[in-house]
C-alpha cells in the first residue's frame, strides 16, 4: 500500500493522548508511520493490533517489531503478547486507529471534496460516474472503492470495498499531496460498523437503496440499516444525498440530522428527478430537472432503470461539487459506467451477452428485470451464491433467478470453505426447475450451456462476480474471470 512522499512524525505519547488510551514504554519514542498489517510494516512503524473474527492481529507484533515496527496500539489482550517496544493500550483498537489515522495525517480528507457513497447495491457504479463526470471536467480525482482504488491516472488493485483506516487515511494523504481537487469512495456497510471510516469526514454521504445482504454479519435488516445510518451525522458529513425511491431512503431522509438533497427517478417533489428518459438501442436520452430549476439533458450509453438511479445521484453530487450544468450535459454521452456491472462482451454474435455484480436478491431481480427491458428475445441468466456468507439470501437469489429468466442456469460462485452441491440445495430449494433451464455445478460448463442455448436476439447475463479474475475454492483463489469464461463459449459456439 503506498503512502504519503511527506514526512509525518509523532510520538507515541500523543498517539495516546488523541487516542485517550494508556501508554507503556518510553513516551519518547517517535513513529513514522502506521499500519495494521505486519507484511506493510516500514521502519519507524506504529503497528495497530486489531482484534480479528479468528486471530488477533497482536499474534503478528513480533514480525511486526522484527520488520521495523517502533511502538504497538492493541487492547488489554493483545497487550500481553507485545515485548521490547512501547504499548499503547485502549478497550477499542479499531476506533483509536480510524481517529490516530486520520489525526497522523493531518485530515487529509478535509482539504479534499470528499464523497461517500453508501447502500446495497449502485455504490460502484455512483462512484465510477462520479469519478468520470469530475475527471472529464478536468479536475484530478481520487476514487477508492469494490473493483479498483485511482489516484488520478495512477490504478491500484482494491483488496476490499472500504480500506482499513491506515489505509484509508494514507491514500487521502497521498491525493491531497498530489493535489486532487476531489475523493469519491465507497462506504461499506462493514466499514462503518468495524470503524474503518473513524475519523473521516465528507462534505457529501450518499444513500443509494437498501435490500437484503450481509445479514451473515449484520443479523436483521434494522441492524443492518442502523450501520448505514451512522454515516448520515455531523461526525462524518455536511450534506445528505438520498435516494428517496427506496422506503429505507425516506426513513433514512426523515431521521438525519443532515440537511438533505433528495434524488429520485419517480418523484417530481425530489430535489434532483428525472423530466423524461427515451430508450433506444444505444441507451437514452435524458431529461434531469434539479437545484434552483437546473435543467441537464444529454443522451447516456446506459441501460436499466437502477442504472438512471446510479446516473441522477452521480449528476446531482457533481453539480453540488461546483461543476457547471452545462459540462455535465456535455460530458453525459462520454459516460460509460463501471466495470463488470451490466458490462457487454462483443464478439460479433447474434445475440447480447452481459457480465453483471449482482449478488443479492433485489439486484438480481433488478439486472434481470432490465434484461427483458433491452431484449425482445429469452433472456438466460446464469447465477450461483458464495459460500462463507449470507446463507438466508440463497433461496431468494435463486427464486429471483427462476422467476426472472426464461432460462435458469444455477451453478457455483465462490463457495469457499462450503460444498458447491449444498449450497445450490440451498439456492433451489422448492424451486420446480424445468429443462431447459439446468442445475450446472461447473461455472465454466455452466456459462457455455447458457450460450448455447441462446438464439438470435436472445440475451445471456452471467451474474454474481462481476469484474472478479477469480474463484475461491477451499482456500485457493483460481484464475476465473466471468468474461473470459463468456467470450470462450461465444467462440467456441461459432
Amino acid at each position: 500500500m503506498p503512502r504519503p512522499i511527506e514526512e509525518f512524525k509523532r510520538t507515541v505519547e500523543s498517539v495516546a493522548v488523541i487516542a485517550n488510551a494508556t501508554l507503556s514504554g518510553d513516551a519518547t519514542t517517535v513513529i513514522t508511520g502506521l499500519t495494521h498489517s505486519s507484511k506493510n510494516v516500514q521502519e519507524g512503524d506504529l503497528f495497530i493490533a486489531l482484534p480479528g473474527e479468528k486471530v488477533h492481529g497482536a499474534e503478528f507484533a513480533k514480525d511486526a517489531i522484527a520488520q521495523g515496527a517502533v511502538a504497538v496500539l492493541t487492547d488489554v489482550e493483545g497487550a500481553t503478547k507485545v515485548h521490547g517496544v512501547p504499548v499503547i493500550i485502549t478497550a477499542n483498537p479499531r476506533r483509536a486507529a480510524g481517529v490516530i489515522s486520520a489525526w497522523f495525517y493531518s485530515e487529509p480528507m478535509r482539504d479534499l471534496y470528499s464523497v461517500g457513497v453508501t447502500g446495497t447495491n449502485g455504490k460502484t457504479t455512483v462512484t465510477t460516474l462520479l469519478h468520470q463526470i469530475m475527471s472529464a471536467a478536468g479536475r484530478d480525482s481520487g476514487l477508492i472503492g469494490t473493483v479498483e482504488t485511482r489516484i488520478g491516472s495512477e490504478i491500484l488493485a482494491s483488496k476490499r470495498t472500504t480500506p482499513e483506516s491506515t489505509d484509508l487515511q494514507a491514500l487521502s494523504a497521498i491525493m491531497r499531496e498530489r493535489h486532487m481537487r476531489n475523493l469519491v469512495m465507497e462506504v461499506s456497510s462493514h466499514a462503518i460498523a468495524l470503524e474503518r471510516i473513524r475519523g473521516s469526514h465528507f462534505a457529501v454521504v450518499a444513500f443509494t437503496n437498501l435490500s437484503q445482504d450481509h445479514l451473515d454479519f449484520h443479523k436483521t435488516m434494522e441492524d443492518y440499516f442502523a450501520a448505514k445510518a451512522k454515516l448520515f451525522s455531523f461526525e462524518f458529513a455536511d450534506l445528505a444525498v438520498i435516494n428517496i425511491d427506496d422506503a429505507y431512503g425516506v426513513k433514512l431522509a426523515a431521521h438525519t440530522e443532515l440537511p438533505v438533497m433528495s434524488v429520485s427517478r419517480h418523484d417530481t417533489t425530489a430535489t434532483w428527478h428525472y423530466v423524461s428518459i427515451s430508450h433506444d438501442y444505444m441507451g437514452a436520452h435524458v431529461a434531469i430537472r434539479g437545484s434552483g430549476g437546473i435543467l441537464i439533458e444529454g443522451k447516456v450509453q446506459l441501460h436499466g432503470g437502477y442504472n438512471f438511479d446510479n446516473l441522477l445521484m452521480a449528476v446531482a453530487i457533481a453539480n453540488e461539487s461546483g461543476i457547471d450544468p452545462i459540462d455535465i450535459a456535455a460530458i453525459l454521452p462520454h459516460l460509460s459506467g463501471a466495470v463488470g456491472r451490466l458490462e457487454s462482451v462483443r464478439l460479433g454474435q447474434n445475440f447480447t451477452a452481459l457480465v453483471d455484480y449482482a449478488h443479492s436478491p433485489d439486484a438480481v431481480a433488478r439486472v434481470l428485470e432490465t434484461a427483458h427491458e433491452i431484449t425482445d428475445g429469452r433472456v438466460i441468466a446464469v447465477l450461483g451464491c458464495g459460500g462463507d456468507r449470507d446463507t438466508s439470501k440463497r433461496a431468494l437469489m435463486g427464486k429471483a433467478l427462476h422467476d426472472g429468466a426464461d432460462i435458469a442456469i444455477f451453478t457455483s460462485d465462490n463457495p469457499r470453505s462450503e460444498k458447491p452441491e449444498e449450497i445450490l440445495v440451498q439456492m433451489t430449494l422448492g424451486l420446480d426447475i424445468q429443462e431447459p433451464s439446468a442445475i450446472i455445478q461447473n461455472r465454466s460448463d455452466a456459462i457455455k450451456t447458457a450460450v448455447n442455448h441462446a438464439q438470435e436476439g436472445d440475451l445471456v447475463v452471467v451474474l454474481g462476480k462481476g469484474h472478479e479474475t477469480g474463484q475461491e475454492i477451499d482456500g485457493v483463489i483460481h484464475p476465473f474471470d466471468d468474461r473470459v469464461e463468456l467470450a470462450r463459449a461465444i467462440e467456441d459456439k461459432k
